[in-house]
């Protein structure tokens, strides 16, 4: 906690719902440099959060997330992003992307979709010293 508050790029990502000091910590630590990917999509592939690709005789098909990465971090915003979730069911914000994507989806992919967009939204923070500014609804 002590390392967090000291930290400029740990309290930033705090920012962001969903990721609190432990994980804004452990992506701050485990990433010092966001110039080393491309994009927030890269970003993301190298934790494991992206759609593995199973493609074959010109037929796209995509299979669950590749798991390869850190798997500590990608438990981290999964589980941040199951809490985001669980305080927009109770809000009943049906204009919400997570809300909307609810009504389609199962919970745990919704979770993992949702981790995916933390993650790139990660990115975009570290790569351009931001802090994160929510949308309004």
């Amino acid at each position: 906690m002590q390392w967090h508050r000291s930290d400029r790029a740990s309290q930033r990502l705090a920012t962001i719902p969903g990721v609190g000091p432990i994980t804004a910590s452990a992506i701050a630590a485990s990433v010092p440099d966001a110039s080393l990917f491309r994009s927030g999509r890269q970003f993301a592939a190298w934790l494991g959060l992206t759609p593995r690709e199973h493609s074959s005789g010109g037929k796209d098909r995509k299979l669950g997330i590749s798991k390869q990465g850190d798997a500590y971090l990608r438990r981290l915003l999964v589980v941040g992003a199951t809490a985001v979730l669980r305080y927009s069911r109770k809000q009943s914000a049906t204009n919400s992307w997570a809300a909307r994507m609810l009504m389609r989806k199962r919970p745990k992919i919704v979770a993992v979709a949702l981790a995916n967009k933390t993650a790139r939204i990660a990115w975009a923070l570290l790569s351009r010293n931001e802090s994160y500014i929510a949308r309004p609804a």
